[in-house]
């Protein structure tokens, strides 16, 4: 069972993972406004993120407002790790967690029913929050990072993450890496039958496979893989996370992603990459999947490894393109 809000009411009864064929059904996001619009202006400081370190979703998110210089023009906060059964929550004792700066709530719930006291859904991140208006614009993780990458991006620093004349590639390549690979690995983790758990996980590693293949003689996904894009930063998400807990707890476990040829170095360039590292953190991803997925892991031990090196050399800089100067990593010093 999923925890969630019925018609503004708390539930720990009514929401199932899994359909009738054992496949993990993810419920759709309920906020789906943009930012440029009438009623949601682009405006400095009249925005807030909540995001989870853990989240690959929410780490899409924080990835845009880091690249794009936008810390100053959207504030954010960060949920603990540690999901209960009352959901995320705010504790600002925990390192690299924040209380809530906008209501002072203890649960991010709250901020759902302070936006629709009758709300049905349930309490996911990212959450981008309107100070003015007191609601919820979007929850819905690409709307998050497409709006940000076009309505705020005059706001940032130039970088230029969703280009006009690549838009419909990018795209393209969203929707083609979504469902085998992001939502694959839940797919994978959370199958209700050993049918539905070895198509899933087939599925994700041809999927992997394929793009190792592509990353071979280009940078970068699209755009003739020469310009960083959100497509990259939507796969990198579910990459940088992989080896710690989709491999194992989620029992995707054909490969590592350290041991691909391709996807390895590519993963190592993307953190590599000024503005990306700040925003993972590996101790919030293992103790949030290890500890709040019961079902999977009952003992709620976090594993120990893998060490892995991000800070490698990737050698990928003698491929065509790059990232953006203003994205250019400081040169190394050894």
């Amino acid at each position: 069972m999923v925890n969630m809000f019925v018609d503004g009411e708390w539930r720990t009864d009514t929401y199932e993972f899994n359909d009738e064929e054992g496949e993990f059904d993810r419920q759709p996001t309920s906020f789906r406004d943009r930012l440029g619009t009438e009623a949601f202006p682009a405006e400095s400081g009249r925005y807030h993120l909540y995001i989870s370190r853990a989240c690959p979703w929410a780490h899409g998110a924080s990835m845009v407002r880091s690249l794009l210089g936008l810390e100053d023009h959207v504030s954010m906060d960060i949920v603990d790790p540690y999901r209960d059964e009352m959901g995320w929550q705010f504790t600002p004792e925990k390192d690299d967690c924040t209380e809530d700066s906008i209501l002072g709530a203890d649960y991010l719930g709250e901020l759902y029913t302070e936006a629709d006291p009758n709300y049905t859904g349930r309490v996911t991140v990212p959450v981008l929050w309107d100070r003015e208006r007191e609601t919820i614009v979007n929850n819905e993780s690409i709307e998050v990072m497409e709006t940000f990458s076009t309505a705020m991006q005059e706001l940032g620093n130039g970088v230029d993450l969703y280009p006009e004349d690549v838009r419909e590639e990018v795209d393209e390549m969203v929707d083609r890496i979504y469902e085998p690979i992001n939502n694959g690995v839940y797919r994978a983790g959370f199958a209700g039958t050993q049918e539905v758990y070895e198509k899933n996980v087939n599925r994700l590693f041809d999927a992997l496979d394929a793009l190792d293949e592509r990353l071979a003689d280009q940078r970068y996904l699209v755009a003739d893989g020469e310009r960083l894009t959100l497509a990259d930063l939507r796969l990198f998400a579910t990459l940088v996370r992989f080896d710690h807990v989709y491999h194992t707890h989620f029992k995707c476990n054909r490969r590592l992603v350290s041991q691909y040829d391709h996807l390895w170095p590519y993963v190592r360039d993307l953190y590599q990459t000024s503005g990306i590292a700040k925003t993972v953190n590996v101790d919030h991803i293992k103790e949030h999947y290890y500890t709040t997925h019961t079902d999977i892991n009952p003992t709620g031990f976090v594993a120990v490894g893998p060490d892995l090196d991000f800070e490698a050399p990737h050698g990928r800089d003698e491929l065509p393109g790059g990232p953006p100067a203003e994205l250019a990593p400081t040169p190394r010093g050894d």
